[in-house]
């Protein structure tokens, strides 16, 4: 498509009825999607649709189709009013809070990642702002992706909003290059981060004047590790105490936080060749990092997924283990759950290792949760990730060709375990019950190369498992009965109970197997165990074991409890 520029759109409605809002401009037509079809399994638009945006050089023109729509998207509710949209930019000072550098950000992503800077750079940079200028199509094309939903949004004309923002535009340029002529932003390097910090901590503009400063110092850098070498040696270096401390963090935080929000900053911090899931492990402990390491002391699980952090990411997780960067510890959470609620596997080519990660980030994020990211959020995050991993071709790999039955079931159990929502846990019930219920299973407890004692003890392990994976009682029930018949048919064909009650043993200790049986420990509840009670109220009933118990208090004390554990208590 040559003399022609395409870019991605995404537009939501907040509730049915209200107008078209941009949410998302983007080269990648797959992020577009994806965004979109997060959006709505999040519930937070009543309707999203994707756009392709097709830039004509010649006509500088943009021309609009839509690929994609999702929601109620032409449900009109007469009853509910137009929802304002958010005010323009009017001022340069605008476009440095948070909402404008992250839509800048948006907007100049291609341009920001060919100059390896953030959008903080970008406001602060004279040297910056200069080359996009030069570039000529980058802002124009910045403008234009903006300029057309904001129209449509505020019945305005297209043009009127593109004379608008380079109007805007031109006069933060010009207040950045004449306050650079005036020398009024500061030289940190020279001067001392801590002297400028103090000089200006009461002025109007600090966050400004001292953004310059910063993004200065860190120009020189490049990489994203190495701005943010630079970036914690400004924190060292920040007044101790005071006004100024307070000025000069603030102002550090906003460049942080956005090198470790893309996926670029984040990978060069952590580490490179890393899978999802690992590169999550390595997020989790750099911005949980207290919480992640009180958790190591005690689970091995944990332990075995968290990689070591690097040394510069081992400094900034204790700088983020304090309050003065909350915003940043946060925008880090929220990356985190955005990649749990996304479509790509955790550790593609190993299903197991994904439930073990998946597993330990649970507990890490949980038990950091409120200091880094509020519990429910957390909970949906996971929810959503435990639907990935009851698919069919998740199970298929997970399982794979090598297993038993009586492993397939154990690792059923064990996803079922790991997994949260009422819903996924249904559906991992369901899995269990297709391998319990299948021909393969019962054949091959049954006819297995173990003893009867051994097959039966292996049947009561999983009753019990099933029991405590939080499944409902009307999901697990039947899956216990059908272990439970299996059960019997096995102690049936090897007529345990009576073997055991015969046997040329002590009767203490026949009592006590037979009881075992009963109570569940060594055989699923069912057949077998209602024939091991039988043998066993027989047992106990002779005088010579009466005798025997009232000989021996502590083997009474042990029998009582097998009594009423197999509920023959009277």
């Amino acid at each position: 498509m040559s003399g022609t520029r395409v870019h991605f759109e995404v537009f939501v409605r907040k509730i049915a009825g209200a107008p078209w809002t941009l949410n998302l401009a983007t080269e990648d037509r797959a992020t577009a999607l994806e965004t979109a079809r997060d959006l709505m399994a999040e519930g937070r638009v009543a309707a999203v649709k994707v756009t392709k945006e097709v830039f004509d050089e010649e006509s500088r023109e943009f021309n609009s189709v839509v690929i994609q729509k999702l929601g109620a998207a032409d449900t009109a509710a007469k009853s509910t009013p137009r929802e304002e949209p958010q005010p323009l930019c009017v001022t340069p000072q605008d476009l440095y809070t948070v909402h404008a550098r992250e839509r800048i950000g948006r907007l100049l992503e291609g341009w920001l990642d060919r100059n390896n800077a953030t959008p903080f750079e970008l406001l602060h940079r004279p040297d910056l702002v200069e080359k996009l200028e030069a570039s000529g199509t980058d802002l124009q094309h910045a403008i234009q992706k903006i300029a057309v939903p904001e129209a449509h949004a505020r019945a305005m004309s297209v043009h009127e909003l593109i004379r608008a923002f380079h109007a805007l535009i031109e006069r933060a340029v010009e207040r950045l290059l004449k306050d650079q002529k005036k020398g009024l932003l500061p030289d940190v390097d020279r001067e001392g981060f801590a002297v400028a910090a103090e000089r200006l901590a009461a002025h109007p503009e600090r966050g400004y004047l001292l953004g310059a400063g910063v993004a200065a110092s860190i120009a020189p850098a490049a990489t994203w590790s190495g701005k943010v070498t630079r970036l914690m040696d400004l924190a060292d270096a920040a007044p101790a105490r005071g006004p100024g401390r307070n000025a000069a963090l603030d102002v550090i935080q906003q460049p942080l936080s956005e090198i470790l929000e893309t996926k670029s900053g984040m990978t060069d911090v952590t580490g490179r060749g890393r899978d999802l899931g690992a590169t999550l492990a390595a997020m989790t402990r750099l911005a949980a990092f207290e919480a992640v390491e009180r958790l190591i002391l005690v689970e091995k699980s944990v332990q075995k997924v968290m990689p070591e952090l690097s040394p510069l990411a081992l400094r900034l997780a204790k700088w983020l283990s304090g309050e003065q960067f909350k915003e940043t510890r946060a925008a880090i959470g929220r990356r985190i759950l955005r990649e749990l609620t996304g479509p790509r596997r955790l550790c593609p080519g190993d299903a197991e290792r994904e439930i073990d990660v998946l597993r330990a980030l649970a507990m890490s994020l949980t038990a950091a949760a409120g200091n880094l990211l509020p519990l429910e959020d957390v909970q949906a995050a996971f929810a959503a990730r435990s639907r990935m991993l009851v698919t069919g071709d998740f199970v298929e790999a997970y399982l794979g060709q090598e297993r038993t039955s009586f492993e397939e079931v154990e690792a059923l159990i064990w996803l079922t375990e790991n997994i949260i929502g009422a819903a996924n846990k249904r559906q991992a019930a369901g899995w269990v019950k297709a391998v319990v219920n299948s021909l393969k299973f019962e054949k091959e407890l049954t006819d297995g190369h173990e003893s009867p004692g051994e097959r039966l003890s292996k049947l009561a392990g999983l009753s019990r498992a099933v029991a405590r994976c939080g499944l409902v009682t009307e999901d697990y029930q039947p899956i216990q009965e059908k272990l439970g018949v299996i059960g019997g048919e096995v102690e049936g064909r090897a007529r345990l109970s009576q073997s055991l009650a015969a046997a040329n043993a002590p009767l203490i200790q026949r009592l006590t197997l037979l009881l075992k049986l009963a109570a569940g420990e060594s055989a699923p509840q069912g057949p077998a165990a209602a024939r091991a009670r039988s043998e066993a109220l027989k047992l106990f009933k002779l005088d010579a074991t009466r005798a025997e118990l009232a000989a021996s208090p502590t083997q009474m004390a042990q029998v009582r409890e097998l009594i009423q554990a197999a509920g023959m208590a009277a």
